[in-house]
């Protein structure tokens, strides 16, 4: 059986990846910061503080929806979205983590 290149790697790489990918994209970061500066909001509020259309945003959304970097709550015919803390903590200490281990010495190629 043929393995995913993903297989390859190591459990943590692979979650980092995810996380780094789901990040990987300005209109992705603008949303989260948008989520941390008003806490929740109407996926509505969202399209108007992005400079890209309304079904452009929703894909971000969910890209974000699916690393579980934000949850959505269905309230009437509207959706509210906000932060997953659970997994903003854990983005917060693999980001940490991987960065503290990569380590430039002084004697960097020029």
């Amino acid at each position: 059986m043929v393995q995913s290149k993903t297989e390859l790697f190591d459990r943590e790489l692979t979650e980092q990846a995810a996380f780094f990918k789901a990040l990987a994209h300005p209109a992705r970061l603008r949303i989260l910061q948008y989520l941390s500066e008003t806490d929740t909001c109407i996926t509505g509020d969202i399209s108007d503080e992005i400079p890209l259309g309304r079904t452009t945003v929703n894909q971000h959304i969910k890209e974000l929806k699916d690393a579980g970097l934000i949850q959505g709550h269905i309230e009437g015919v509207k959706t509210k979205y906000c932060l997953n803390p659970e997994k903003i903590e854990l983005l917060k200490n693999l980001t940490r983590k991987f960065t503290n281990g990569l380590n430039c010495s002084s004697n960097t190629c020029s």
